[in-house]
């Protein structure tokens, strides 16, 4: 039997969740006040995913950061080359909150959407080419 400790972070109680894997192949969890902690735990096991937030650079200069996310939580295994795809993208301006970035992120169906309207570089968000 194999067994790991998680927290849940579906609600604000924070359950302390105990996971065993049984010799017959079941997953037995404790700990959970709600049926969401088992719902996460069985998740966590089998394929856990995560909603990535990131900025992307405009195509314009100065670069401005735009700020984005997934639609859905992202297997975990797949993160590290999505935020690789988005740290060199470059996207026109102007960009509208809500505008679909990246279409069907590697045949996922999960897209990446702005999570702020960018008309024009505003001072708070350039980068200079010092910071580069």
């Amino acid at each position: 039997m194999k067994s790991c400790s998680k927290i849940c972070i579906n609600c604000p109680a924070g359950c302390h969740l105990e996971i065993t894997l049984a010799s017959d192949g079941l997953l037995r969890i404790s700990g959970n006040q709600c049926p969401r902690g088992a719902q996460y735990a069985r998740q966590e096991i089998t394929d856990p995913r995560r909603t990535v937030t990131a900025v992307v650079r405009s195509a314009g200069e100065p670069a401005v950061c735009i700020p984005v996310k997934s639609s859905e939580p992202v297997p975990k295994a797949m993160i590290p080359e999505l935020l690789k795809m988005l740290f060199g993208l470059k996207v026109p301006l102007p960009v509208e909150l809500g505008q679909i970035l990246v279409e069907n992120y590697r045949g996922t169906g999960i897209r990446i959407l702005a999570t702020r309207t960018c008309r024009q570089s505003p001072p708070c968000l350039q980068i200079r080419r010092k910071d580069i």
